[in-house]
This record gives structure tokens, sequence and C-alpha cells, in this order.
């Protein structure tokens, strides 16, 4: 999100949304379409979110002002309430039933974090105020709060990189190797984890209206990751799912 010249606009923001979909944008299409947004809406096919602003999940949100600052670096935001769409709410429910007969919870570590009542209010106070909001973060703490990039990060998304070309020329096999090194190697990434699994997941079954969000084994699948969305979160305590910023 960019706060556009207050001199010009007065007290406004530019949302624009990314989409970051390794399949490219038939993958994302639909789901833009159904949203019908009024803001820019970009697709980010190579995952340059992740390695030039520290995007490790879906949705972050990164603040810059209007000379191209990053004033907050990625973090979990919302536009408001928690207001899911029937299909996702069925999709959401028949995964607790799952999660529930297995002893595990992975929806606990999903609700905590970032409070959705407030964000957008705290994207308003930055508009009307600018460096002044107590939302914004002075040069020196957007540097601290941001994503370590270290050795381990950096191999990782090299071999991320190298698994979606891979995937492309269409070696599965070969592309599966390098994910499931990236994952070794950063964790934390969920954008990096998620992808992969969806596009396994989803090749699996054939597509289909709710392939994409298959990101864990069916019955009988021979998986080729070490982890799945289900096991990954429910293994997480509230709130490392969705760190709290505010």
């Amino acid at each position: 999100m960019r706060s556009e010249l207050r001199a010009e606009h007065g007290d406004t923001i530019e949302i624009i949304t990314v989409s970051v979909e390794t399949d490219g944008a038939d993958a994302s299409r639909e789901f833009i379409e159904a949203a019908a947004p009024e803001h820019p809406s970009l697709l980010d096919r190579h995952h340059q979110l992740e390695r030039r602003f520290g995007v490790v999940n879906i949705p972050n949100v990164v603040w810059s002002d209007e000379a191209g600052m990053v004033v907050r670096p990625a973090e979990a935001g919302w536009a408001g309430p928690a207001e899911y769409p029937e299909w996702l709410a069925t999709i959401m429910e028949e995964r607790a039933r799952e999660a529930e007969a297995a002893g595990k919870d992975p929806m606990a570590a999903l609700q905590a974090g970032q409070d959705r009542d407030t964000y957008a209010d705290a994207i308003r106070d930055w508009a009307a105020k600018g460096p002044e909001s107590e939302f914004a973060l002075s040069p020196d703490a957007a540097v601290a709060a941001s994503q370590p990039r270290g050795d381990d990060q950096s191999a990782a998304a090299a071999h991320f990189e190298l698994g979606q070309q891979l995937w492309r020329d269409g070696d599965r096999e070969g592309a599966f190797a390098h994910w499931r090194e990236t994952h070794r190697l950063a964790p934390d990434a969920w954008t990096y984890k998620r992808q992969a699994w969806s596009l396994g997941g989803n090749e699996a079954r054939g597509g289909g209206d709710f392939g994409r969000f298959v990101q864990f084994p069916g019955p009988d699948q021979d998986w080729p990751f070490d982890g799945d969305f289900n096991t990954d979160t429910g293994a997480l305590a509230p709130g490392e799912y969705y760190p709290k910023t505010l």
C-alpha cells in the first residue's frame, strides 16, 4: 500500500494487491474477477515479493510512503473482520473436523495474531498523519522489524526459483527435490511451503474448483513433501502463523 502525495490527493492511500502464483495468471484470474477490485491487481509469478520485501505468508501487507520508503515491512494484515464466503467456510469447517478427528487443531494458530478489526484503522491513521502516526515506523525500526536475509534464506530462495523452472519444464520430481530443500532452509516461509503444497495437491487431484486449496496429501497419495498444511500449522502455538504486530 502506498500513500499518495498528500498535497495533491489529501489523506488518501493507493492500494495495490498482488497474487503470488507460480502457475501464472490463469490460476489467479477467477478469484480476482470474483473480487472485482477497483484498484490495480498484479501477478507475481516469480515470487519476487519474498525476495525483495520479505513476504513470508498470505495475506501480507507492506506500507510504503509517497517517496517509496518502506514504513512498515511485510506483516499479516487484514481489510476488516473475517467474513468468509460460503464455499471457503465449508472447506475450513471440513478441515477443522478432519483435524479434530486426528487430535490436532491447525485452526488455533491461524485464528490468533493480528487484530482484524483495527488494522485498517491503523492504515487510515497513517494516511491522515503521515510519519507522525503512531503506526509509522522510523527507518531504523522498519529495518529492525524486517525479515532476516541470511545465507539460509538466500539459499532457500535460490532452490525455490530452480524448482519453479523445473516445474514449468515438466520435471516434477526435480522441482519437488528443490522445494523440499527450500522448506528445510526456510521453515517459516509459508508462501514457499503453501505454493509447493498447492501445486502438488492440485495436480494430484486433477484441479477442479478447490484443487488449489488442497495443501495436504489425499488418500493413498504419494506425498512428495515432508510436511503439509494441516500438520505444520497444527504444530504451531497461537500467534505463530500470523504474528501480532500492532
